[in-house]
């Protein structure tokens, strides 16, 4: 249900059609239910396909810097990077100069998932119904969003 951005101005701030966090979460939440058909089919939950991607674009990476694209906690990734291990998909080394620091490396298992995962962005385009220029200013005021709220 799409809602008029005037009828925000006269009504209750606390009303939640005035709250911009409300679609945010629950379009988010949709999102990530439409994905779970294309991302069956690899094994992956959502969470585990962004940290894929990741993997996919980097090959090898630290816990941290892996979090800190992902806006993500080490608390939050160790299981899933222990999941995804056991899947074959990555493995977790400790590193040779800093044994507190954990390297995190694609394996050929996890890099063959690429190709597959190659018609995803493009099967859930189709379904978002957007232009290309609203996908553009979308993506650009979501992320001007997350610079306002996260500090790195």
């Amino acid at each position: 249900m799409v809602r008029k951005v005037e009828s925000i101005v006269k009504k209750d701030l606390l009303a939640l059609d005035c709250q911009l966090c409300f679609p945010l979460y629950a379009c988010s939440k949709e999102i990530v239910r439409a994905y779970q058909p294309f991302l069956e089919p690899l094994h992956l939950t959502y969470t585990q396909y962004i940290v894929m991607m990741v993997l996919w674009e980097h090959k090898e990476l630290n816990v941290k810097t892996l979090g800190s694209y992902l806006y993500l906690d080490s608390g939050t990734l160790t299981p899933l990077l222990r999941k995804l291990e056991a899947k074959g998909y990555l493995t977790r080394t400790r590193s040779d100069k800093d044994e507190r620091t954990v390297i995190i490396r694609v394996t050929k298992e996890g890099q063959a998932l690429h190709e597959v995962a190659q018609s995803i962005p493009l099967k859930m385009k189709g379904l978002l119904n957007i232009s290309d220029e609203e996908f553009s200013t979308m993506y650009q005021l979501l992320y001007k969003i997350l610079g306002h709220l996260v500090k790195k």
